[in-house]
């Protein structure tokens, strides 16, 4: 896998989409779909991605029993994504019958979708691990612990903090992919994100793509500041 950045498309319709891809008519780009704008527009949204020519992250994040998982993941191998994931909290069972799933429902000659299981969410700090979510080892032993299991379940990699990413690398290995969202400009607004890294910090801690939303939607000119965390993330001055 390349090392994308992984443009978050948390909009509320396809129309919204499509204006702001307006600004990247010459680029061909790697992106989010997530529950917001696939739970709208459905697999369509898809569609007209990648006839535009883009990569897609589809991020369901699917947590349920192994064979409703088995039978989701078959169905969303031949939606032409690129990552598809699922929560490694479902346990070793469920991420091995997803990937069962995948490989059942992705049609003979095409790429099977690569899967990844988010760890923890960015949002979620060491307070809330154990006194919302009840678990009392550290933020950062779940997070290895997860992408062990991830690993050993067959998938491919893990969404975690670019914080985490030298941990899981020492337990797992260099060849495991690492998606890290909460990543932020240094003069950007944290916004709901807890653990947050800049671009370049994530390039230093060995990330193999990042994931940025607000930091480019929500900018006045998206391209211009898609160019600059991309020199930041590639070790360019722009």
């Amino acid at each position: 896998m390349q090392r994308p950045i992984i443009v978050a498309l948390d909009f509320p319709s396809l129309a919204d989409t499509k204006s702001f891809l307006e600004h990247f008519q010459s680029e061909s780009l790697f992106v989010k779909v997530g529950m917001e704008l696939f739970y709208q527009e459905g697999p369509n949204i898809l569609t007209y991605l990648k006839e535009a020519g883009h990569s897609i992250f589809l991020d369901l994040k699917l947590h349920d029993i192994p064979n409703t998982v088995y039978s989701s993941m078959k169905r969303l191998a031949n939606l032409g994504v690129d990552i598809v994931n699922v929560h490694a909290a479902g346990g070793s069972k469920m991420m091995e019958a997803a990937m069962e799933g995948l490989e059942s429902g992705t049609t003979s000659g095409q790429n099977r979708p690569l899967c990844i299981a988010v760890t923890q969410l960015t949002s979620t700090t060491e307070e809330i691990m154990k006194k919302e979510i009840l678990i009392e080892k550290s933020l950062l032993e779940v997070v290895t612990q997860y992408g062990l299991l991830a690993k050993k379940s067959g998938l491919d990699g893990v969404v975690c903090s670019s914080l985490e990413v030298p941990h899981i690398r020492s337990s797992v290995g260099e060849d495991f992919i690492t998606v890290t969202p909460g990543i932020r400009q240094a003069c950007d607004d944290k916004g709901d994100q807890a653990r947050i890294v800049t671009p370049e910090k994530a390039r230093e801690l060995g990330a193999t793509a990042i994931v940025v939303g607000r930091s480019i939607t929500k900018a006045l000119n998206p391209l211009q500041a898609y160019e600059q965390i991309k020199g930041a993330w590639e070790g360019v001055i722009v």
